[in-house]
């Protein structure tokens, strides 16, 4: 098998603690993985109120020209978009980008537009806004039937210590992406059939508005980094090794 390069991209009010299942897989079988904090998430100290989309997208870009040879971009949920702009930035140093239950958003349009559109949403109601620090969290309560129905309740327990609040600004900016950048990077999709957060309809509505080389469907929540690290991680390697 070849050896390839992955950057992991977490979702809103998470960070690299997502990719603790997976990120051991991939290095047993000789992969380099970079599971990395999004400016202001996690163990980055950024204060929330300073990060922007740009500074973001940046902060990305800076890491994969930072590495030798090309990379395997994953996005996870809202972050689909950091994906997307970075490849507009970066084609020749990006290899193939996945989005797990992603926000695979065209140019023009912002990440808020599709999530309005996905009524049936379990989080909606339990997003807290912060004006004062432009930022948003999610209440507790929802967690579990929420992200992590399929995990070990010790998940649920780690996340409530963990989440933190997301920039709200990123959601609403809108991508910048041309056939010529963006388009030349090859796409693909993993739908997580049993996703509460992101429903199946909208990830479906979205990989038909801007197909993939292929999608992939996973019975699974919207976490399965936590409930199906194996399978995810066999999903991840066939995609690697496709031409």
């Amino acid at each position: 098998m070849e050896k390839k390069t992955f950057i992991l991209i977490h979702g809103s009010w998470h960070s690299a603690w997502n990719w603790h299942k997976v990120s051991p897989i991939l290095e047993k079988q000789g992969h380099t993985v970079h599971a990395i904090d999004l400016p202001g998430m996690g163990r980055d100290k950024t204060p929330i109120g300073e990060v922007t989309f740009s500074k973001t997208v940046q902060k990305l870009c800076d890491l994969i020209d930072s590495i030798d040879g090309k990379v395997i971009l994953v996005g996870h949920s809202k972050n689909g978009i950091m994906i997307s702009q970075a490849a507009e930035f970066r084609p020749e140093k990006i290899e193939k980008l996945i989005y797990l239950a992603a926000y695979l958003i065209p140019n023009g349009k912002t990440q808020k537009e599709y999530s309005v559109q996905d009524t049936e949403g379990w989080l909606k109601g339990y997003v807290d806004i912060h004006e004062e620090s432009k930022s948003h969290t999610l209440r507790t309560e929802i967690f579990k039937e929420g992200l992590y129905h399929d995990c070990d309740d010790d998940i649920t327990e780690m996340a409530k210590v963990i989440l933190s609040h997301e920039p709200i600004e990123s959601g609403t900016v809108a991508l910048q992406l041309s056939k010529e950048h963006y388009g030349s990077v090859p796409r693909y999709y993993i739908e997580c059939t049993d996703d509460r957060a992101v429903t199946p309809f909208i990830q479906q509505k979205m990989y038909a508005e801007t197909p993939c080389r292929k999608v992939y469907k996973l019975n699974a929540s919207h976490s399965p980094f936590f409930s199906k690290p194996n399978e995810l991680v066999d999903i991840f390697t066939e995609i690697a090794q496709l031409n």
